[in-house]
């Protein structure tokens, strides 16, 4: 998996110029599959993000969790996570995961999500989406199997 955690003071997705999640503050994740991931993962990558501690305390430090803070969450597939640029101009994406295993993997990540965070809102698998930020950092950072140790 790989994963881009973006933290907002607001984010939202639109498909066919309808809003279809909206946040406040808290986290916008892009979520990408790839080839060998499984659902055994998942657990390791939620644990982590619900845990970091990436929100200013009262001293100004980034001592505080998404829950700490009563932060939300809008989560959304990104299979362009996992663009090969090794070789010509155009990105091949031969390393994602097929489409059927990644909404599966990408769905079962919103419900664990939903389970440690009360606001979770998604974009739409698969669809054209246009999403919108106000990055608060900015603070962005990004997790793999090498950097959550799954």
């Amino acid at each position: 998996m790989k994963i881009v955690i973006q933290r907002v003071q607001r984010a939202d997705v639109t498909v066919e110029e309808k809003v279809i999640g909206k946040i406040g503050k808290g986290y916008l994740i892009l979520f990408g599959v790839g080839e060998d991931d499984t659902e055994e993962k998942l657990q390791r990558y939620v644990d982590k993000i619900v845990k970091m501690r990436i929100f200013a305390d009262e001293n100004g430090k980034t001592n505080l969790s998404i829950k700490d803070v009563k932060g939300e969450m809008l989560i959304v597939s990104q299979f362009t996570l996992y663009a090969d640029c090794k070789k010509g101009n155009r990105p091949s994406f031969v390393h994602a995961g097929e489409p059927i295993k990644a909404n599966k993997l990408y769905e079962r990540f919103v419900e664990l999500m939903k389970e440690q965070i009360e606001v979770v809102e998604t974009g739409e698998f698969g669809a054209d989406m246009q999403v919108s930020l106000v990055n608060d950092g900015p603070f962005t950072i990004i997790l793999d199997d090498e950097t959550v140790g799954a």
